[in-house]
């Protein structure tokens, strides 16, 4: 008994400790400015450590693209050297100081970002400027660029874990911008050509439609000063787009059926709508969905992984974008025991309107939450990431500065509420990757079957 109530005390006192360390946990002080030509600048000092994280983040994600897979090249195209340096020197010049620099893109913004020593602020920052404002749209380096995508995405072919949120995506979203796919496929990229990628940078990569974001140590009035001098001349608006509108909720339950002829396996995701970023239950739906598939002591982990032994992991989880989003929950198990993993996995899910949520497993969801969120933004590049996303999906500061007020808010009675609204029950969707002549009939149980070959280069869902 001593041993028992020794535990339960540490147990407590580490809950105490982690809400503790969480309350105090504020976003620091940050200072916001337009400039004259529409370009919104983020500038947060943070002198413990003598590094400076800079993004530039546009407006300019794949929803905005008519060719699958453009955003993404485009992005990452801005590192392939400036018009007045080649990719060679431009890599040697950021590789010498020992500069962090990536470019990519995802569904509703692109980057740039780099980290690097203080000391070499007066050399990066008109490099990354440069890069943005100015890149080389070379042919030869593009050429090379489209085949190193061409091979990715034929590795990717061949992992269904990495493809499967696409293939739901695509099921979920039908005719949304938000079906669109980041990287493309073979026949879009394949086709791809440099005028394109121009094209896409001329038209959404202007002031008005992005931000500058600078972390890290420095001084924020001569840090205004040296972007004013980078880019003031950055000039133009962007193209009008037409609104993007929340999706359609689903009608009636589909299986989208994969085959992967050598699968061993079954790769499953099953789910439906999900919430926006700047939802105002978005914290209270995340202190739920850690009960239901959001850490390792899940239920579907524990149902799924230690109880049976169906499979190494499950989980659950909420994809949010600035109009709306997804849930699914997704695990993976051997051919013969894909029926009996998904029943499972759906009376597991059941349980949050059959049994709903007890005070002492709310309470330990409300624990573990709590103490994940400080680490989260420890790091001059994790401030960064934030208000590079304050800018892409509309919310503010209040997310981070009420965190504990609306974790601590969730009571049994309030997650019925969030489950009933948020959780979606009726219609879902589900996508299985695996042998379909093993499974597909047994499948149909589930809903409409839609059957593709996972080496179809180019997916579309009637």
């Amino acid at each position: 008994m001593k041993m028992t109530f020794n535990l339960c005390s540490l147990w407590l006192l580490l809950t105490s400790i982690n809400s503790v360390f969480a309350a105090d946990f504020t976003l620091p002080p940050y200072q916001k400015t337009v400039f004259k030509n529409g370009l919104v600048v983020y500038l947060l000092e943070q002198h413990e450590v003598t590094l400076i994280d800079v993004s530039i983040v546009v407006k300019a994600g794949a929803v905005s693209e008519q060719t699958s897979g453009l955003a993404k090249l485009t992005a990452e195209h801005l590192l392939l050297g400036t018009q007045d340096m080649k990719r060679p020197e431009f890599e040697q010049q950021l590789e010498f100081i020992g500069a962090d620099i990536r470019a990519s893109a995802d569904l509703e913004s692109a980057y740039v970002s780099v980290s690097f020593a203080k000391t070499d602020l007066q050399q990066v920052l008109p490099l990354i400027g440069a890069s943005v404002l100015h890149p080389a749209f070379d042919e030869q380096e593009f050429a090379a660029q489209k085949q190193r995508a061409l091979a990715q995405l034929k590795q990717k072919t061949e992992s269904p874990r990495a493809n499967i949120r696409d293939y739901f995506n695509k099921l979920l979203f039908r005719d949304h911008p938000y079906a669109h796919n980041v990287d493309g496929d073979l026949v879009a990229v394949e086709k791809m050509t440099l005028a394109e990628v121009k094209d896409f940078h001329e038209r959404w990569y202007k002031p008005t439609n992005a931000a500058v974001v600078v972390t890290g140590d420095f001084e924020s009035q001569k840090m205004l000063v040296l972007l004013h001098e980078i880019f003031d001349k950055w000039q133009g608006t962007t193209a009008e787009m037409q609104p993007l509108t929340s999706p359609p909720s689903p009608q009636e339950s589909y299986v989208l059926l994969v085959n992967k002829e050598d699968a061993t396996e079954s790769t499953f995701l099953i789910g439906g709508l999900g919430i926006a970023r700047n939802n105002q239950d978005f914290v209270a739906v995340s202190v739920v969905n850690t009960i239901l598939g959001g850490r390792f002591t899940s239920w579907l982990n524990d149902a799924l992984r230690v109880n049976s032994g169906l499979t190494y992991g499950a989980g659950s989880r909420f994809t949010s974008m600035k109009e709306a989003g997804s849930f699914g929950i997704s695990t993976f198990t051997k051919t013969s025991t894909t029926i009996e993993a998904i029943d499972l996995a759906l009376l597991t899910y059941e349980r949050l309107w059959q049994e709903g949520l007890d005070e002492a497993t709310l309470a330990s969801a409300k624990a573990y939450v709590n103490g994940q969120f400080p680490p989260q933004y420890e790091t001059s590049a994790d401030l960064n990431n934030l208000l590079s996303d304050m800018f892409i999906f509309g919310f503010d500061e209040k997310f981070i500065n009420t965190f504990v007020d609306e974790v601590e808010s969730v009571t049994t009675e309030r997650s019925k509420s969030i489950i009933n609204q948020y959780f979606p029950r009726k219609n879902l969707q589900f996508v299985v990757i695996g042998q379909a002549q093993a499974i597909r009939q047994a499948l149909q149980k589930y809903g409409k079957i839609i059957e593709i070959d996972i080496t179809d280069v180019a997916v579309a869902i009637p």
